[in-house]
């Protein structure tokens, strides 16, 4: 009697601990969250989203104001060009409607020859000077980008933003002004100007 009653006891224990198994006494597994539950609960709060207006950096910047006037004194010095060729070809045509008759079959069609001459290589002026132009204006944004990209990513960081945009580039469409991070950006670059460079 006294061994059955010892198999009863064994029986019954193990019992127990297959009903507490599942049941429920809770592990230490339970009620710790997996790394998995960590990173799933991260990545559902929400990232806040901004943007940054570059050409409104770049036209109201001191660095950007700067840059602008010298491209616009180089723009004049190329319009210049332009207009002497043009002066040079409404003088010729001139010539030619005033004084064409006068002039010998030979000497007229050298003067229409050098006309056309003239005009062709005017409008050869006119698109080198315009590429030159568009590749001064995308090297000054290319600049201004590279100067304050920087400045952008501490200014988000301080907004608590997760994320953001170059207005333009990015076709916002509609944002909050709580989005727009433009003039933060725009007064931390001035600042970083009227410091100078940083001395190493």
């Amino acid at each position: 009697m006294k061994r059955t009653g010892v198999v009863i006891g064994i029986a019954l224990l193990a019992v127990g601990g297959a009903l507490a198994t599942r049941v429920g006494v809770p592990t230490s597994s339970a009620q710790t969250p997996t790394a998995a539950q960590t990173a799933t609960t991260a990545s559902a709060a929400p990232v806040r989203v901004g943007f940054v207006d570059i050409q409104r950096v770049l036209a109201r910047s001191s660095a950007g104001v700067a840059a602008r006037e010298q491209l616009e004194k180089e723009k004049a010095a190329m319009q210049r060009q332009v207009d002497g060729q043009r002066g040079e070809i409404e003088k010729l045509r001139d010539e030619l409607e005033k004084k064409g008759q006068l002039l010998s079959a030979e000497a007229r069609r050298e003067k229409q020859e050098l006309l056309e001459r003239k005009v062709r290589d005017a409008r050869r002026l006119v698109d080198d000077l315009q590429g030159t132009l568009q590749k001064k204006e995308e090297a000054l944004l290319a600049k201004v980008l590279q100067d304050v990209s920087g400045l952008i990513q501490k200014v988000s960081k301080e907004k608590g933003f997760g994320l953001v945009l170059e207005r333009q580039r990015s076709s916002v469409l509609y944002a909050t002004p709580e989005s727009d991070l433009t003039d933060d950006v725009l007064r931390a670059y001035d600042d970083e100007i009227k410091k100078g460079p940083a001395k190493k």
